[in-house]
């Protein structure tokens, strides 16, 4: 195993802070807080032969300007045949991490790791060791997250001393590569922890001042951190500073992580950055009671905080169906992908939403559904991007897939046969057109 060289030198991490600035200026149009701002207009289409969710009888689909239309398509319109085959909605991945992983490289073994401070080393050790850059082996997990019906995600990129900005600056270049494809929002991530990895604030804030980032990050402020205060004081003022949004890793259970996400709640409140505040994971939520639950996702609601999941297992699962009846926004997530951290994964969110299914022991085709929607709708409710429910004035972002109905391509994961992403084939039978 390679030894994990020392940081990066004062001078070493001035230069990224300024290649970072540079980035965050020409990326400007490709961030996406808001929707598919990156987006060029698109040549009218007609998807001829599609069947939307499954319907009985096969409709055509009319794209104008990457939307779907119910007018008349105009004379010369680029026409597609769908052979038939279901139309639904491109899906959102809500939380992942691109920056870490191996995907498309050797194998690599992982070692025995007891603990997030574990694994944070491994990271590291795994950083030095690829010999691909981080915008390489980004580039190659999120381009195949988009042959696999992927049309947006949140991408959380570690920074600490370890890296400098290496990482939020790869990511930024994979998402400039695949701005035509696929929507992607970056979060400046301390795996490392914001104070007891000293040098950290600081690089948060150049991330958040470069513009190149649209959140800043956080995680476990009691359990890993042991400075709640201090961590999320930092965090919420950078974001009120600099206008960008917070997305905290929250691990903690029990009543650790309540008092962690209550101290969230209040810095949202008295911040007014109400709308601009995920929470990941939550695993302090899943065991409360129906009455315990409301309590929390009253404040949840009213302030519009969302939160995230990846369906990790039965008991740490988000109970979205509880959650959404409050009004709560709540996305589905790859988290890592063959990385320092599990050889799993895939980032193919059709699988997730499978997996969805799987941990939460359903059997009904409306809670198939449910699962399907959670990895669509929940995702772009949490991006704040428009609904892609192909109905007139949704963004054309589907894809086409051979089965007999929704529930049944939850079950079977069938392939991938057509991406569409603002009216574009950017995907066709597994490769990237």
């Amino acid at each position: 195993m390679t030894p994990s060289p020392s940081a990066p030198s004062r001078r070493g991490v001035l230069a990224g802070a300024a290649a970072l600035a540079a980035t965050g200026a020409a990326l400007s149009a490709a961030a996406v807080p808001a929707g598919a701002a990156s987006r060029a207009p698109a040549r009218p289409v007609v998807f001829r032969n599609v069947r939307p969710f499954g319907a009985k009888h096969p409709v055509d689909l009319t794209v104008l300007d990457g939307r779907i239309t119910d007018e008349r398509a105009p004379k010369g319109a680029d026409v597609v045949d769908g052979g038939g085959r279901i139309a639904l909605p491109a899906l959102v991945d809500a939380h992942i991490h691109p920056d870490k992983t191996t995907w498309g490289g050797a194998w690599v073994s992982r070692k025995p790791a007891s603990g997030i401070a574990d694994f944070a080393a491994q990271d590291v050790e795994l950083f030095h060791s690829q010999r691909r850059p981080v915008a390489e082996r980004a580039y190659g997990l999120m381009a195949h997250a988009v042959t696999r019906g992927t049309r947006a995600m949140r991408a959380h990129a570690d920074i600490a001393p370890a890296y400098g900005l290496a990482c939020v600056e790869g990511v930024a270049q994979a998402r400039e590569r695949l701005r035509q494809a696929l929507d992607v929002q970056i979060v400046a991530f301390p795996q490392h922890g914001v104070v007891r990895a000293p040098g950290t604030a600081a690089l948060l804030k150049e991330a958040a001042r470069s513009g190149a980032v649209d959140f800043i990050g956080g995680i476990d402020p009691i359990g890993f951190d042991h400075a709640m205060d201090e961590q999320l004081d930092l965090v919420f003022g950078l974001a009120d500073r600099y206008g960008v949004g917070v997305d905290i890793h929250l691990h903690d259970r029990d009543e650790k992580g309540l008092t962690a996400l209550r101290a969230i709640i209040d810095r949202t409140r008295a911040l007014s950055l109400r709308g601009k505040v995920t929470v990941s994971h939550v695993f302090c939520l899943p065991g409360l009671s129906d009455a315990e639950l409301a309590g929390v996702a009253a404040d949840l609601a009213d302030l519009d905080i969302a939160l995230t999941t990846v369906a990790p297992n039965e008991s740490l699962v988000l109970p979205i169906a509880r959650l959404k009846k409050h009004g709560v926004r709540v996305g589905l997530g790859s988290d890592g992908v063959r990385d320092a951290w599990s050889p799993f994964g895939n980032a193919d969110m059709l699988h997730r939403a499978h997996l969805l299914g799987w941990v939460e022991d359903i059997r009904l085709d409306a809670e198939l559904t449910a699962c399907y929607e959670a990895g669509a709708h929940g995702g772009a409710d949490v991006m704040r991007l428009p609904r892609a429910d192909l109905t007139p004035g949704s963004p054309a972002d589907f894809l086409l897939v051979r089965g007999e109905c929704l529930p049944q391509i939850v079950v079977d994961m069938p392939a991938r046969d057509m991406v569409v992403h603002g009216g574009r084939v950017v995907a066709r039978d597994g490769e990237l057109t």
